[in-house]
């Protein structure tokens, strides 16, 4: 029974060593243990319906959470960022109404607040204790009103091609059509003042400011057609507008440039040379981060993830390698 004692202590003390030196290692060395995140796809129930979700990468660094652009567009065109999951889990996610998410019939559901709840909903689902964030154009709208809910374990912020003051996005867009020949401004003024946007002809003449100003990419690139393709008019008509340089929908009066002081964690801003989110408005952005840098792609229009893929994706990792190392 001697025996029997002195090797059930043994045993004991052996478990507790063991637990010491794991929890030793969760402390000294985080990024070696696995996250519980598998690759795959699903659902999320938020209010109003079901949000679709894909995982790419179960890599140990800690996850990357993708807010896409918008409202209404799909995260298609993010798909070169999965060029990150050697590294890290990244999490591509529909927003309600758009692209593989359901898509109520229910005008009352298109506000910010409650695209930040949902934005709430799915870390606590996918059980995002830790993460980094990056969203583009509209999602930086989104994730910068979720920084303000105060929320734990987000590391960093990557602003990509950032709205964050609707005044300043439009005084740069009068500037950005001056450089349209003057016909199609004319069709352009035209069909806005008579509230004909629909029309083929406003359609035709919008293009041609995307095609300097959105994506310079040509021929566009497939994610870019099947974002449109699986593009919601409804929720960006409502809270955008009827084109990416007129604003007159709910999110027409949007300014948070004098909350970005208050952003107290690393912060990576990016735009490209060509962008409707102009390099003179986001470098004035990053000057009130304190813990921020700006990088602008020379060759890039708004679609920087897709004008260069390769460029930017090798930014946004060195740039979260660098958090990781240095939590």
């Amino acid at each position: 029974m001697g025996g029997i004692t002195l090797i059930s202590k043994s045993r004991r003390k052996y478990r507790i060593l063991r637990s010491f030196i794991f929890l030793l290692l969760i402390i000294i060395f985080p990024s070696c243990i696995e996250t519980d995140l598998k690759s795959g796809e699903g659902y999320v129930e938020v209010e109003g319906g079901r949000v679709w979700y894909r995982i790419v990468g179960s890599g140990s660094a800690t996850p990357l959470l993708l807010l896409h652009g918008g409202p209404g567009m799909p995260s298609y065109y993010l798909n070169s960022l999965s060029q990150l999951s050697d590294d890290r889990p990244v999490i591509f996610y529909d927003q309600l109404g758009a692209g593989r998410s359901d898509r109520p019939d229910d005008s009352s559901l298109w506000h910010i607040d409650r695209f930040v709840e949902e934005l709430a909903q799915i870390r606590k689902e996918l059980g995002l204790q830790e993460v980094h964030i990056l969203g583009h154009s509209w999602g930086t709208m989104l994730a910068v009103d979720y920084m303000l809910t105060e929320p734990k374990g987000v590391k960093s912020l990557i602003l990509a091609s950032p709205a964050l003051s609707v005044q300043r996005w439009s005084e740069d867009a009068k500037v950005l059509l001056t450089t349209l020949p003057e016909s199609v401004q004319k069709i352009i003024d035209l069909h806005e003042s008579e509230g004909t946007t629909e029309t083929s002809e406003y359609q035709e003449a919008v293009m041609e400011y995307y095609k300097l100003y959105l994506c310079r990419s040509d021929p566009w690139p497939a994610e870019m057609d099947s974002t449109f393709v699986n593009f919601n008019p409804e929720i960006y008509g409502q809270m955008w507008g009827p084109s990416e340089f007129t604003s007159t929908g709910s999110l027409k009066n949007y300014e948070r440039a004098d909350v970005l002081p208050k952003l107290n964690l690393p912060v990576l801003f990016t735009t490209g040379r060509y962008d409707e989110a102009t390099p003179k408005s986001v470098k004035y952005y990053q000057s009130l981060v304190s813990n921020s840098r700006l990088v602008i792609f020379e060759n890039s229009a708004h679609m920087t993830m897709l004008d260069e893929p390769e460029e930017y994706a090798n930014t946004v990792r060195n740039f979260l390698r660098k958090i990781d190392k240095n939590p």
